[in-house]
């Protein structure tokens, strides 16, 4: 193969050396392909690509097709309800609703009802008109403990920060919070201007690096904490302890991104690299981690202070409730984070392989807090590729008060799924700090985007509970979806998830599904105990 390039290209070298001496457009032709055949020459003199030594030149053809492989499949091959991880269907939906298009479906579903995992809602005969369903369908945060409680939209913003966004893609999604009157969560990389700017309300989350509340040794400082926490745009406060993308695993901001303006926000020393570790230092336990939500609310002034977690070993969450009801301090909301959610960086055994998915994990902690007599007062939020009212809907009917989107709201403001988010090289500018692509993000024209597609959202729930002959949100029950399980047999929620008697938890006997999970669970420590049948079916424990 080589020799005969080489031959070749000396062949025809040769001829329109001849040929250019009679005709000047062979000599436009020669100063063309000789760059390609001194690239043919390269690609077998190197040493790190088989291929373009075996086959220089036309294998680089190869590199070609695999980078318009993702776009061509897209936008020639990907059907309606494909495509992923969100489907046509549904990144259409959002910018029909972003622009005030027309949103209808002709001609029926395209969905397969008959396929296992299809879910549907009951609606009912004796059917409400919309017009009598609560406008805002608004939900009140915080419990007895909380001086300032926040009357939330059921949709809103979930966490993303500056940083892994533009400042325009923030200024954006804050402006159309503003507009619509719902919240935006701010992501663990702190407050920036570009979430102040606009106006609208802020959910301010804590990680573990404590950004924006960051003491010069990366540990919590209260004063710090204290100076956002009072600001006004700040209606709630929460903890993160792990994300759906990558629940377990800590974060690196290299020192070339630490820039200035980067590391004012987040209280670090510019251009060096700062660590998030996995877990929190300003506690070690649950009991703990209950003084440092007594400790934040003091701090804000009374303001709803929760935590986000992506749902692990369910013993830690059991331990977690029984150290609310040891101290008597209660969060005032829980944001559960689906195994399914998204991040514009992470492992791919993560993003795959660890996490409990959404619905499971919803049904679960709803269960667990109905168990101990404490979802009264905690108002349970879910998050996981929520886009649709139906998506709203079926979480609700779980247990879930509010739902936060991340996906949705980044369609909204133009997102086109090219998956360049870990590259800085985001087309649409929202997930790049290159200039070169964030003046493509015009804030004037996006926010206006982000607050139809929330309005628009909210009014397809409303239309949804109205169909289902129900006045407000929290009438929804399991009783209300239906899953097809099999090719023949379907099941209601409530048959999938079945509810947990309410104070079940308190005292043994424990219900059977959480037998196991009690005996592991101690609220003196994260490090659950590990219990399991012995081959004579006596249980043992470790630690």
């Amino acid at each position: 193969m080589r020799q005969t390039f080489i031959l070749y290209s000396i062949i025809i070298l040769l001829v329109i050396a001849i040929l250019a001496n009679f005709w000047p457009l062979f000599l436009w032709t020669y100063i063309l392909i000789t760059p390609l055949v001194l690239l043919g020459f390269y690609d077998m003199s190197q040493t790190k690509h088989s291929l373009w030594r075996n086959y220089p030149l036309m294998a680089r053809w190869r590199w070609i097709m695999e980078a318009l492989r993702g776009p061509m499949h897209q936008y020639f091959v990907e059907p309606e309800t494909g495509g992923e991880p969100t489907n046509r269907m549904f990144r259409s939906l959002v910018y029909q609703r972003a622009k005030k298009q027309l949103d209808t479906l002709p001609l029926g579903t395209k969905i397969d009802v008959y396929r296992v995992g299809y879910e549907w809602m009951d609606h009912s005969l004796s059917a409400l008109n919309e017009t009598s369903i609560e406008r805002d369908l608004r939900v009140k945060i915080g419990g007895k403990d909380c001086q300032k409680p926040y009357l939330s939209s059921i949709l809103n913003i979930s966490a993303m920060s500056f940083g892994a966004l533009s400042g325009n893609a923030i200024l954006a999604l804050n402006g159309g919070a503003k507009i619509d009157n719902f919240a935006h969560n701010t992501g663990e990389g702190s407050i920036s201007p570009y979430h102040l700017q606009p106006g609208g309300d802020l959910i301010w989350q804590i990680g573990t690096g404590y950004f924006g509340c960051r003491s010069k040794e990366g540990l919590f400082s209260d004063d710090l904490f204290k100076q956002n926490a009072l600001l006004d745009n700040v209606k709630m406060i929460e903890i993160k302890l792990s994300q759906g993308a990558k629940p377990g695993h800590g974060g690196i901001l290299p020192a070339s991104k630490n820039t200035p303006e980067i590391a004012k926000i987040r209280n670090t020393e510019a251009y060096t690299q700062v660590d998030s570790p996995p877990t929190h230092s300003a506690f070690s336990n649950p009991l703990e981690m209950m003084l440092f939500i007594k400790k934040l609310r003091d701090l804000s002034a009374g303001k709803p202070i929760g935590f986000k977690l992506c749902l692990g070993r369910r013993s830690e969450f059991v331990a977690i409730c029984k150290a609310m009801l040891k101290t008597g301090i209660k969060p005032d909301f829980i944001t559960i984070d689906g195994g399914e959610g998204g991040t514009g960086a992470a492992p791919l055994e993560y993003s795959n392989s660890v996490g409990v998915p959404l619905r499971d994990a919803l049904a679960f902690v709803v269960d667990c807090l109905m168990g101990f007599k404490l979802k009264k007062e905690i108002k349970v939020i879910a998050s996981g590729k929520v886009i649709s009212g139906f998506h709203i809907i079926k979480n609700l009917s779980l247990g879930a008060d509010i739902c936060n989107s991340a996906r949705g709201m980044m369609l909204a403001l133009g997102c086109i799924q090219s998956f360049e988010c870990n590259k800085n090289k985001c087309p649409t500018g929202i997930t790049t700090q290159n200039h070169k692509f964030t003046r493509g993000l015009v804030v004037k024209d996006k926010k206006y985007r982000v607050a139809n597609y929330h309005h628009e959202t909210i009014q397809s729930v409303r239309e949804l509970l109205a169909a289902a002959g129900l006045n407000q949100t929290k009438s929804l029950n399991r009783s209300h979806i239906h899953r097809r399980v099999s090719a023949t047999q379907t099941l209601r929620y409530d048959q999938v998830f079945p509810y947990l008697i309410t104070g079940s938890l308190l005292q043994a006997p424990y219900p059977e599904s959480f037998e196991q999970e009690m005996q592991e669970a101690n609220a003196d420590s994260f490090n659950a105990k590990h219990c399991f049948a012995n081959v004579d079916g006596e249980s043992i424990c470790i630690t």
